[in-house]
């Protein structure tokens, strides 16, 4: 493990542990997990209010339970809805506001109700992006964020980037306690995606970028176990001309 994956692992484990002891951490509890918080609806709720969210129809969101409410919301506003499959293991699922009833968008914004409502994509079918919103553990006022670990928001990122569905002036924001707003997180490496936009129950904040968004994906720093588990990636991956 580089030091750079010992500082993030460390930031991880003492974010958990701060959420855990302040009561803010909703079911099933933080660890080794983008972790449900307390006023995470509030949150949805209030980026919503946001300019981008006003003038986006199409709309990408991460699967992890915090930004439930967000998906939800993005259904109620009549955007078409994005939603990565868990572990990226089916792809993409495109959830159509228009095709099914107001009253199935609670549980269409879930796993499940996702499967249930939305239909398998690939990556070139899918519409323009106007919005990704993504699940972090910790984000600074910089735009740095850290996930849970495995990568899969920059490889999400980087698959929608290189079919031109997303670009560097796509916006990208998170929704996090406001606990989960740190200082500073001192490093984060090339691919890693940035936020422009941190909304928590009580602020939101438009972040100027000190780094750049990922411009596609960097097969050098992928395992040849993390592509072959991905389907996509192992597709793009013999596509391209590697080799295991």
């Amino acid at each position: 493990m580089t030091d750079l994956e010992e500082m993030k692992k460390k930031l991880r484990e003492e974010m958990w542990n701060k959420m855990q002891e302040h009561h803010v951490a909703r079911f099933p509890g933080p660890f080794g997990r983008i972790p449900n918080f307390v006023g995470s609806q509030i949150a949805a709720f209030n980026l919503a209010q946001a300019k981008v969210w006003q003038i986006s129809k199409t709309i990408k969101v991460n699967p992890d339970s915090p930004q439930a409410e967000v998906r939800r919301l993005a259904l109620l506003n009549g955007m078409t809805l994005i939603m990565p499959t868990p572990r990226l293991r089916s792809g993409f699922l495109l959830l159509d506001p228009k095709r099914m009833e107001r009253q199935h968008y609670g549980f269409a914004s879930t796993i499940k109700g996702a499967f249930t409502f939305g239909r398998e994509t690939e990556p070139k079918a899918l519409p323009k992006i106007d919005l990704v919103v993504v699940g972090s553990v910790a984000v600074d006022k910089h735009g740095n964020r850290v996930g849970k670990g495995e990568g899969y928001s920059e490889i999400e990122w980087a698959i929608a980037r290189e079919e031109g569905k997303v670009d560097e002036n796509t916006t990208v924001a998170t929704t996090v306690h406001d606990l989960q707003l740190v200082d500073r997180i001192p490093k984060i490496h090339i691919h890693d995606l940035p936020v422009d936009l941190i909304v928590t129950p009580t602020n939101m904040v438009e972040v100027k970028r000190e780094n750049r968004k990922p411009e596609h994906i960097y097969w050098d720093l992928l395992s040849d176990k993390k592509i072959k588990v991905i389907p996509l990636l192992y597709g793009r991956w013999k596509t391209v001309g590697q080799s295991c």
